[in-house]
C-alpha cells in the first residue's frame, strides 16, 4: 500500500465550520482583556481612625446606665434648686474629636472649664445662653423667661448660673464615688468657644449631651471629658454588675466657737419637774396650810429649760443652804 494512502498515521482535521466558533471565542477573550475597568457604582469614602468608636459594647452600656442615673438625680437637684420642673434626658453619649466639639458649640455660649482632681486634663461644660439666662432668670425670682436678644452674661448673671454648675458638677463626682473620689475644680468660663483651646484637635473627647426643656426654652447642656482620663474609670465601671460602694468619709467635727457678743446677753433657765394631778374640787378646796404630797422619785427627773428648749436633766439638791440643780444629762433633742 502507498504511503500516502496510511489513513490511521494522518492526523484528525477539523472542519472550517469547526473551528469558526472556537476563533470568536478567543477574539471575544481578548478584547475583555483590553477593555478598561469601569469604576464601581458606590462611592469609596476614607475611613477615619482617629475618630472611631473607643467604647466597646459593653462598656458602653454600663456608662449609659451610669449616666442615666445621674441624669435622673441631677434634674431633681436642679428642680428643687429653681423651685420648678427641670426635665432632662439623655440625648447622646458618644466620643469624638476636640475639634469636632468645638465645631458643635453654639457662639456665644457658656463655657464652663473644670479640673476633675486627682484625675489629668481640662473638662468642660457647655450651656446655650438661652438656657443660662432661663435659668438666671427663674433664681432671680422671675419664670424662667429668657430676652429674644442673646447677649453675653453679666458678673451677677454667671455668679447665679455657677449655682447650677455647681450642682452639676457635684452630682456628676458623686456617681462615681464607688469607684475613685473626684473633686471638681472651676478653673474659668469663657462665651466663645474659639478662644478655648484645652487640648490638641484629635484628642478624642467623652460627650455626654443632656436635653432639656426647661421653661419653655428647650436646649442641650454638653458635658466633655478627655477620654483617657477616664478610660481607667470606665474599665473599672465595666469589670462588675456590683460595685460595693465604699463609705464616703465622714468629716471631722468642727469645734464650737463662742461668739463674744453673746457675752451679755440674758437667757432664762428653769427647772421643773412633772407636776400633780388633782381634781378641780380639791384644787377649789385648797387653802393656806395644807400640805400636797410629793413623789420623792420627782426630785431625781428635773427638767431644766433653756429659754423654751428642754436642755438638761437634773436632780434637786442644795448647796450653802440653797436650792440647787445637779445636772445629769443632755438632752438631744
Amino acid at each position: 500500500m502507498a504511503p500516502g494512502n496510511d489513513d490511521s498515521s494522518a492526523p484528525d482535521s477539523a472542519s472550517s465550520a469547526e473551528v469558526e466558533p472556537l476563533l470568536a471565542d478567543v477574539a471575544d477573550q481578548e478584547k475583555a482583556a483590553t477593555r478598561p475597568i469601569e469604576p464601581a457604582s458606590e462611592e469609596i469614602r476614607p475611613f477615619d481612625f482617629r475618630n472611631r468608636t473607643l467604647l466597646a459594647p459593653r462598656e458602653l452600656r454600663k456608662l449609659r446606665a451610669h449616666q442615666e442615673d445621674f441624669i435622673n438625680a441631677l434634674a431633681s437637684r436642679l428642680s428643687a434648686l429653681l423651685r420648678a420642673e427641670f426635665p432632662l434626658k439623655l440625648k447622646s453619649l458618644q466620643t469624638i474629636s476636640y475639634q469636632k466639639l468645638t465645631e458643635s458649640w453654639q457662639n456665644p455660649s457658656h463655657l464652663v472649664l473644670f479640673k476633675l482632681e486627682p484625675m489629668r486634663g481640662v473638662s468642660i461644660i457647655e450651656i446655650p445662653l438661652q438656657l443660662g439666662l432661663s435659668i438666671v432668670d427663674r433664681l432671680m425670682g422671675g419664670r424662667g423667661e429668657a430676652p429674644e436678644s442673646v447677649q453675653e452674661l453679666s458678673e451677677i448673671e454667671r455668679a447665679l448660673l455657677d449655682q447650677a454648675v455647681q450642682i452639676i458638677l457635684g452630682e456628676w463626682s458623686n456617681h462615681w464615688l464607688k469607684i475613685k473620689d473626684l473633686k471638681p475644680i472651676v478653673l474659668g468660663c469663657e462665651s466663645d468657644g474659639r478662644f478655648v483651646q484645652v487640648a490638641a484637635s484629635e484628642t478624642s473627647m467623652l460627650v455626654l449631651s443632656l436635653e432639656t426643656g426647661f421653661a419653655d426654652s428647650p436646649g442641650q447642656i454638653q458635658l466633655a471629658f478627655p477620654y483617657s482620663s477616664l478610660e481607667p474609670l470606665i474599665a473599672q465601671l465595666s469589670k462588675s454588675d456590683e460595685l460595693v460602694a465604699a463609705p464616703a468619709p465622714q468629716p471631722a467635727p468642727v469645734p464650737w466657737k463662742w461668739n463674744p457678743v453673746l457675752d451679755e446677753v440674758c437667757v432664762p433657765v428653769t427647772a421643773e419637774w412633772p407636776g400633780l394631778e388633782l381634781a378641780a374640787r380639791t384644787i377649789l378646796n385648797l387653802k393656806v396650810g395644807d400640805t400636797l404630797p410629793l413623789d420623792p422619785q420627782c426630785a431625781q427627773n428635773v427638767q431644766v429649760r433653756v429659754g423654751d428648749r428642754a436642755t438638761f436633766n437634773g436632780r434637786l439638791g442644795t448647796v450653802a443652804g440653797a436650792w440647787a440643780v445637779e445636772l445629769t444629762a443632755i438632752l438631744n433633742r
